[in-house]
């Protein structure tokens, strides 16, 4: 993993220090090979992003989802991109959205297996907010749409299709949408 220990530290003083989770998934040999496929490179993470405005929060779905399924936006920072770059970076090609993070929400360790292989997995979860931009993919091939959802629709409906679906990858992404709602009811 690329992302040093030196990197989180710093982005730790400066955004608080997050609640740390640890889970596991198994995972079909599709969702399994194209999540190795991301690991190509030594990625072995994501920046997930709760990004308001106002009351609302940007939400994604990608063109394999059901029509219904939306989720917070998340992806990679590149080997050498500064962490909050890529963020911001990852933002805009998912949303459109120019944002400036405001506060490291949670840092999750999975597993994720599929028969007798595992890998390790770390997502990086923070809340940001709309600095300009328009709520529109810009990676279109990447992202099939984004909206706007409100925090009732993420903890309802939203979550529900999420953890309904039978991919094991976005089961995990309930189980961090959940678990940051839960962080923003703690306060």
């Amino acid at each position: 993993m690329y992302i040093t220990q030196e990197v989180l530290k710093r982005l730790e003083q400066k955004y608080g220090v997050p609640r740390v989770l640890r889970t596991a998934y198994t995972m079909d040999q599709q969702s399994f090979d194209l999540l190795k496929w991301s690991m190509r490179h030594g990625r072995a993470h994501d920046v997930t992003l709760f990004i308001s405005k106002g009351d609302k929060i940007a939400v994604i779905r990608k063109p394999s989802y059901p029509p219904n399924v939306y989720r917070p936006p998340s992806g990679g920072v590149e080997r050498g991109e500064d962490f909050e770059i890529g963020a911001q970076r990852e933002a805009y090609e998912e949303t459109g959205l120019e944002i400036q993070l405001q506060k490291y929400l949670l840092k999750v360790y999975v597993n994720f297996s599929f028969r007798a292989e595992t890998v390790f997995w770390t997502s990086h979860v923070f809340d940001a907010r709309v600095i300009g931009g328009c709520l529109q993919p810009v990676d279109t091939k990447e992202i099939a749409g984004a909206r706007w959802a409100t925090f009732d629709e993420l903890n309802t409906n939203l979550l529900k299709a999420l953890q309904k679906s039978e991919s094991a990858g976005l089961r995990y992404r309930a189980e961090l949408q959940a678990a940051t709602l839960q962080q923003y009811r703690e306060g």
